[in-house]
């Protein structure tokens, strides 16, 4: 999970933080945080990709809400067994039957 926070939540917080501080122009005396900037980024975006500059925010927004989920779901994957058992024992709960306790917490000094 460190390493999903450091690759892929650390970037989008400081894409996100950069674009709503620079939109909103509080720039705190830097240059990079101004209005200027951000319409300079993606003017000179704009014109590389050959699009309508006003339309790349909406563009990276739908981007990283895919690739949220697409990552959530990887890490949904990997940890199968887990969620499976968690879900199981919920489910288990809600029934009203007596949730089955994980074998590593069960107690076996009532063995024979």
């Amino acid at each position: 999970m460190r390493y999903l926070l450091i690759f892929w939540a650390l970037p989008m917080g400081l894409f996100w933080g950069w674009y709503g501080l620079s939109y909103h122009d509080m720039n705190f005396g830097l240059a990079f945080l101004s209005r200027d900037m951000n319409d300079l980024f993606f003017n000179l975006y704009g014109e590389i990709l050959g699009i309508d500059p006003k339309t790349i925010p909406g563009l990276a927004a739908r981007a990283c809400v895919f690739d949220s989920f697409l990552l959530m779901g990887l890490v949904a994957f990997r940890r199968r067994k887990a969620l499976w058992a968690w879900l199981k024992e919920k489910r288990a709960a809600y029934a009203g039957e007596d949730a089955v306790p994980p074998p590593s917490a069960r107690n076996l000094s009532s063995a024979p």
